[in-house]
């Protein structure tokens, strides 16, 4: 039997996605496309045909396995029951005026972005090395919260991108501070194409990963302490036995693109995946 909803988290738990809460706007607000990651074309707007009545997946414990791996990758930081139950109020998408579902699914994705910078900022904030910052951190992050906060008609007038822009640079001068203690000179491989690349037991503590491309990379038993992941494509890349200890801006989407084991060894505030091998 389903749980019933008892409203949206607080605090860190409202920056993971709570499907329970949640009107499966994920598997309706977005369109996909017909690729490895999704089995069919889906248009904005239209619910996924595995969608239930009672906004589950129909086919959640077996997404791998029927060409929906781009499901199982997905996060929303908590932006589903955000805007469910805080900006709409409980008020479902289903049987209410195409105006009202259309700006439900036009909220969403820019709550989502909200939410993303919100959990980028509360890693921040955790980091001694950038103390110096914290001030600006908190300042930053209680603004960016206010801005969940506004009316739905506000949110879906909202250009997001000036504020991923001030965020994202505060972040950077937060990884330079937490990545100045690592020995010896780091090469800055910031948006590196890297796909493919043999990285077998590499040495890259501290690095600046930003951005790069590690599709498919073999990163086995590569040693990434304190890197700075922000953004880093990890689909397919092989991080067996791999040490991500400290690694900085890691989410769980990027771990659940990517290969591991129970070598692995992965930040607390992230989860093994199902699919690691054991």
């Amino acid at each position: 039997m389903r749980e019933q909803p008892g409203g949206p988290e607080t605090g860190a738990a409202a920056l993971r996605g709570d499907c329970v809460n949640c009107f499966g706007l994920c598997c309706v607000a977005l369109p996909f496309t017909a690729s490895a990651d999704f089995a069919r074309n889906k248009n904005a707007g239209t619910p996924c045909p595995n969608l239930a009545d009672d906004h589950r997946c129909g086919i959640h414990a077996r997404l791998r396995e029927t060409g929906y791996t781009g499901c199982t990758v997905y996060d929303c930081f908590g932006a589903g029951q955000r805007v469910s139950q805080v900006t709409f109020a409980g008020r479902d998408w289903r049987g209410a005026s195409r105006a009202h579902a259309r700006l439900m699914f036009d909220v969403f994705p820019v709550v989502r972005h909200l939410h993303e910078l919100l959990w980028y900022l509360t890693e921040a904030l955790t980091l001694a090395a950038a103390q110096p910052l914290h001030a600006e951190l908190r300042r930053v992050l209680e603004e960016t919260e206010d801005l969940t906060r506004r009316t739905a008609e506000e949110l879906a007038a909202l250009d997001v991108g000036p504020r991923r822009q001030r965020v994202g640079e505060l972040l950077q001068r937060a990884s330079e501070l937490a990545r100045a203690g690592a020995r010896g000179r780091r090469k800055d491989r910031r948006g590196a194409d890297l796909m493919g690349a043999r990285l077998k037991g590499a040495d890259l503590r501290g690095v600046s990963l930003r951005g790069a491309y590690l599709i498919a990379a073999d990163l086995t038993g590569a040693d990434l302490r304190d890197a700075d992941l922000l953004g880093a494509d990890l689909r397919d890349a092989d991080l067996t036995d791999a040490d991500l200890t400290g690694v900085l801006f890691l989410t769980q989407p990027q771990v659940t693109a990517a290969r591991g084991s129970a070598g692995t060894r992965l930040p607390g505030t992230l989860r093994r995946p199902a699919h690691w091998t054991p």
